[in-house]
Order: C-alpha cells, then sequence, then structure tokens
C-alpha cells in the first residue's frame, strides 16, 4: 500500500469541493456481513486521528444538523475505520448502524453508469451509439441559445458516452434555475415522480439542450436518460437490469429504489430539508438518484471498484473496462464553465476524478456524491475506500459534511 503522496493544500480544496442463473449458480446469498474489522494503522491512521473525526461529526450532531452520521474507511482487506455518531433520525430513538438505510441520490449514477458499461461488454450497447438510436424523440435534436432563447438544429447527436460524461447538453433545472431552459425544465417537469424514466426521456428528447453535444460538461439529467437507454437496450426495467447485473451477484439485496413498508423503522431521516417518501412507489425509477441503501451495501459495490471490477468472486465489470471509465474526459475542446471543480480534477465514464496530490496529472480518486450528503471516494495509489452516510438537504452548514469528512480522512493518512 502506497501512502508516500503528500496530499497538498491544493489537492483538499479539490477534494472539498454474465446471466443470472449463472451467477446463481455459483454466488448464493451472501449472509456473511462485508464489514470485517482490521487495524487502522492499515491505513495509516492512529487512534488520536480517529478520535478527532468522530469529535468533529459529534459537534454535527450536538448542533442539532444531522440526527446522525457514519463515516467507514476499509480496502479489500477490511475496515478499519467505522465511526458512527448520533441516531437515524431527529427522534432519537436508534443509533446509526451499517444497516441504516440512506437516500443516496446521486450515488445511484455510478451504479447505472456500471449497468450501462456492462451491456457495453456484452455488445448491447455502445459509447458512440447515438441515443436516438433507444430514444427517437432525440431524433430532431436542437441547441438553445442562451443569449436569445432562439434554437438552432444540433450539428451532432447525443451519445451514450455523453451521457455518462455530462456533456450532453441536457441540464436540471436545480443547476441552471434562471436560463430558458432551466424554466422550461421547472415547467414540464415540476414532478415527474409518476411517469417512468422512458418517460421522461422521450419529454427532454423533445425539448432544445443547452449546448452542443460534447462541447461542454453541465451537471443534469444525463443518468436519468442513461437509466432509459439502458431498459430499452436490455429490454428490462431499470430495477430488474441492476438486480441482475450488480445487486444479486454482489449481494447488495437492500440496494432498491423503493423501501419495504417493513424495513422503514431503518431509514435515516434529516432535521434540515424535505426528502420524499421512500417507501411509496411511483412510476420513476430514476438512474439518476432513485436509490436508498445501506454503508453495508455499498461497502460491495466500493471494494468491486477497489478490486478490479470484481468482488468475492463475481466479476461486475472487466478489468480494462474500469480502467476506461476512470479516463479523463474533460479535454481541452470542453467547456469547465460549469463543471463543479473549476480547472481542478475532471470526470471519466460516471465518476469524479479528483486529484489526490498537487500533481494534476498524478493520482486521483474516484466515486462521486449524493444531494443528501452522502459520498464515496475510491483511492486506487492508496489502497482505500471511503464511505461518509448522512441524511441533510439545505439547513445551516454543518461543522461536519462530506467535504470535511474527505478532507479529514487524507489529513489522517498523510500524518
Amino acid at each position: 500500500m502506497n501512502l508516500t503522496h503528500r496530499i497538498s493544500k491544493i489537492a483538499l480544496c479539490s477534494l472539498l469541493l454474465t446471466p443470472i442463473s449463472l451467477w446463481a449458480d455459483h454466488h448464493e446469498k451472501d449472509t456473511v456481513s462485508s464489514i470485517s474489522m482490521i487495524h487502522p494503522s492499515n491505513f495509516g491512521i492512529d487512534q488520536a486521528e480517529i478520535d478527532r473525526i468522530k469529535l468533529r461529526m459529534q459537534e454535527a450532531v450536538d448542533g442539532e444538523f444531522l440526527p446522525g452520521a457514519l463515516i467507514l474507511v476499509g480496502n479489500s482487506d477490511g475496515v478499519g475505520l467505522l465511526e458512527t455518531v448520533g441516531y437515524q433520525t431527529p427522534k432519537k430513538v436508534t443509533p446509526v448502524n451499517q444497516d441504516t438505510i440512506f437516500r443516496i441520490y446521486s450515488m445511484t449514477k455510478p451504479i447505472v453508469s456500471v449497468a450501462a458499461m456492462s451491456l457495453v461488454e456484452d455488445g448491447l450497447l455502445a459509447l458512440e451509439d447515438p441515443i436516438e438510436k433507444y430514444i427517437p424523440e432525440f431524433a430532431d435534436l436542437k441547441v438553445i441559445d442562451r443569449n436569445s432563447g432562439e434554437t438552432r438544429p444540433a450539428q451532432h447527436s447525443i451519445t451514450v458516452a455523453n451521457l455518462l460524461t455530462h456533456q450532453s447538453g441536457l441540464i436540471q433545472a436545480i443547476f441552471s434555475p434562471d436560463s430558458d431552459l432551466g424554466q422550461m425544465y421547472q415547467r414540464d417537469f415540476a414532478d415527474y415522480s409518476n411517469i417512468t424514466a422512458r418517460d421522461l426521456a422521450g419529454r427532454l428528447g423533445k425539448l432544445p439542450v443547452y449546448f452542443e453535444p460534447g462541447t461542454a460538461w453541465h451537471y443534469g439529467h444525463s443518468t436519468d436518460v442513461l437509466g432509459a437507454v439502458v431498459e430499452v437496450a436490455a429490454g428490462k426495467t431499470l430495477d430488474v437490469v441492476l438486480e441482475e447485473r450488480i445487486f444479486t451477484p454482489l449481494g447488495m439485496d437492500e440496494t432498491t429504489f423503493y423501501v419495504p413498508i417493513s424495513k422503514s423503522n431503518r431509514i435515516a431521516e434529516p432535521f434540515h430539508g424535505v426528502m420524499a417518501d421512500n417507501t411509496e412507489q411511483r412510476a420513476m425509477l430514476s438512474g439518476g438518484g432513485g436509490l436508498n441503501s445501506t454503508t453495508e451495501d455499498y461497502v460491495r459495490f466500493a471494494t468491486m471498484l477497489l478490486n478490479s471490477g470484481e468482488y468475492n468472486g463475481a466479476r461486475i465489470l472487466e478489468e480494462k473496462t474500469l480502467d476506461l471509465m476512470r479516463e479523463k474526459r474533460i479535454g481541452a475542446d470542453v467547456s469547465r464553465e460549469f463543471f463543479f471543480y473549476g480547472e481542478a480534477g475532471d470526470w471519466g465514464l460516471g465518476f469524479h476524478l479528483q486529484p489526490t496530490t498537487d500533481d494534476p496529472n498524478g493520482p486521483h480518486n474516484f466515486g462521486w456524491r449524493g444531494i443528501g450528503g452522502t459520498i464515496f471516494i475510491v483511492d486506487e495509489e492508496n489502497d482505500l475506500f471511503m464511505i461518509y452516510m448522512e441524511q441533510k438537504r439545505g439547513g445551516p452548514r454543518a461543522p461536519f459534511n462530506n467535504n470535511v469528512a474527505q478532507q479529514m480522512v487524507y489529513e489522517a493518512i498523510q500524518n
């Protein structure tokens, strides 16, 4: 394990910001927890550093910014840091634990991206495919002029790769509310929970895009549309695709779009921000942000990524496919105007790519976060993954959050 890289202030700032029948034969339900504890010194972390991290987490709970939170650092050998504070809900009944169910929101995106790439491996999908091959409504694509509001025909189709890299021209109203296109989204998609992902993609295909596909990065509905493309390409609904290709092989039996009522007592709820009732089943299976999961389940996904696409003998992706997903995709001809990290870091086929040293061309971690406060990062160079879980959407800035979690973990492993 290489823990020799110095984490610079610049890097810390950037951080802030197979058929299922065959699987069933060899991978029966894994009843053993994915969390097996090893000594934190395996990650260069000592008890004083753990105490500092937990103290900051506890401050967020004591100030009622969060009911509770969990942080975990592990690798293929086990988990060296697992700390929890507070309770699952403001009612303070059940402490947060590894089986607490969180709305992971955009941490859904990497899962759907992995599923899409597994279809690429099987020849059911290609990165260069124009998405009108699967969603015909995108065939007559228009680009909106941000100044005049007028539209013109797009010069290029949106490709599957554009969806994975957020270079599609699709946005989301919350990230561009004052633009003409953002206002169209607000008008047409004020509530899209009761239409299917395919319906949403079809409606988006009839609206213009924010820029010529492939020329800029902008967060938005790209992965929702990718989920619809996956459904059409696989001939199955997204929940079934994820179950067959990821969840069953990995034993992620508690990662679902909707939570059974029988498990509702394990759902984390926030002090701040409104979060939908995730036990209420709706038509929308959002590839961009619809999943719920536990830390124990997400460890399985993160371990698979750290272990080059394999977990406990179940291969989800070929190593060369995962390497492709981690290639930097924001080239010199792609605008960073809307990129969350400015000139720092990059984006791959479904993951953020953030440097872990002061060398922008050096090693980087990959992963993504959710708007409810969750995050995961996978760091191959330092042989670790980190998962942080909380539920908070809006409200006052807390003394501990997913940015602080990353910063303090990297400070701990460098000391």
